[in-house]
C-alpha cells in the first residue's frame, strides 16, 4: 500500500487581509456607488441604488460593464441609444468615473466604527493588516492618506489595476502575501463586505469573513441603520448575512469589530488541523 503525507498547518493567523468601503471606511459603502449613478446620468441614462450596487468589489471598469449587463439597464440603453452597450462606451464611463470618485471619497472617508480597536487587538498577536480594494491606484493612495490621518495604516495594500485580475480573482490576497513574506494561505483571513471579495479570499485558499451590516450588502449608512424600524432592519440583515453565506463565507459578523474573537475561534481551528 502506497503511504502518503499531507502537511497540516497548525500555527496561527498571521495576516489579515481587509477590503476597504464598507469594511473599513465608508459605512454603507456609498463612495463609488454614488460615482457610478452619476456617470450613467452623464450618458443619459437612469440607474438606482440597487443597480449601482449590484457588482460592488468588483474593478471598477469591471463593474461599470456589469452594470449594463443588468437587463433592465441595458433596455434603458436601447432606448437611448438605439443599440447595445459598446467597448468605447464602457472605456468612456470608466474615464469619467475616475474623476468623479476622487472627487466624493473624501467625503465618505471616515473609518467604520470598531475598525482601530479590532486592527490593534490583531497586531498585539503579532497579525500583519494587509488590505485589497477595487479602486485604481490613485483612488487608493488618497484612501491610504485620508485613513492615515484617522489612525489606519494597513502594512501591505493592493488594488486591482496593480495585478493582473481583480476579484474575484486571488491575485490581490496573493500579492499582499508576497509583500509581507506570509504563507501559508491557511495562515490568512479575507474581511470582506461583498461576495466578489468573499470569493477573492476563497480563491486564494484563505479563511474568508464576511461583513454584512456596514457594507454594500445592506447598503445602509450609519444614520440610516438608526432610522430603520428593528424589526425592517433585521429582515435585511438576514438578507444581506444570506447572500454572503452563500458565495461562501466562513464567517459572516456585523462589522469589524467582530472580526478579533472570529480570528481566536479561527485560531483553535487551525491547531486542530483544520483547513479553510
Amino acid at each position: 500500500m502506497d503511504d502518503t503525507f499531507q502537511r497540516s498547518y497548525r500555527g496561527p493567523v498571521r495576516l489579515v487581509v481587509f477590503d476597504w468601503a464598507g469594511t473599513t471606511i465608508d459605512y454603507g459603502c456609498y463612495a463609488p456607488a454614488v460615482a457610478f449613478i452619476e456617470v450613467y446620468r452623464r450618458k443619459g441614462v437612469e440607474i438606482s441604488m440597487e443597480q449601482a450596487r449590484r457588482p460592488m468589489g468588483l474593478d471598477k471598469r469591471q463593474h461599470i460593464a456589469a452594470i449594463c449587463r443588468q437587463s433592465e439597464v441595458a433596455s434603458k440603453w436601447q432606448e437611448v441609444y438605439g443599440r447595445p452597450v459598446s467597448g468605447q462606451d464602457i472605456d468612456e464611463m470608466y474615464a469619467d468615473f475616475q474623476p468623479l470618485q476622487m472627487q466624493c471619497l473624501v467625503d465618505y472617508a471616515e473609518l467604520i466604527p470598531g475598525t482601530l480597536e479590532a486592527v490593534a487587538a490583531l497586531r498585539l498577536q503579532g497579525i500583519r493588516i494587509g488590505s485589497t480594494t477595487g479602486y485604481f491606484t490613485q483612488a487608493m493612495e488618497l484612501l491610504k492618506e485620508e485613513a492615515a490621518r484617522r489612525g489606519y495604516s494597513p502594512d501591505s495594500s493592493v488594488c486591482a489595476t496593480q495585478v493582473r485580475a481583480g476579484r474575484p480573482e486571488p491575485w490581490m490576497v496573493f500579492q499582499n502575501m508576497i509583500n509581507l513574506g506570509i504563507y501559508p494561505p491557511e495562515a490568512v483571513v479575507k474581511v470582506d463586505d461583498t461576495r466578489p471579495g468573499i470569493e477573492e479570499g476563497i480563491n486564494a485558499g484563505a479563511w474568508t469573513i464576511g461583513l454584512a451590516k456596514t457594507g454594500n450588502e445592506l447598503g445602509l449608512s450609519l444614520e440610516e441603520i438608526k432610522a430603520t424600524p428593528p424589526g425592517k432592519l433585521e429582515a435585511m440583515l438576514d438578507k444581506a448575512r444570506g447572500e454572503l453565506r452563500r458565495v461562501g463565507a466562513h464567517y459572516v459578523v456585523d462589522s469589524i469589530a467582530d472580526v478579533p474573537w472570529v480570528v481566536e475561534d479561527i485560531n483553535r481551528r487551525l491547531a486542530r488541523g483544520e483547513k479553510p
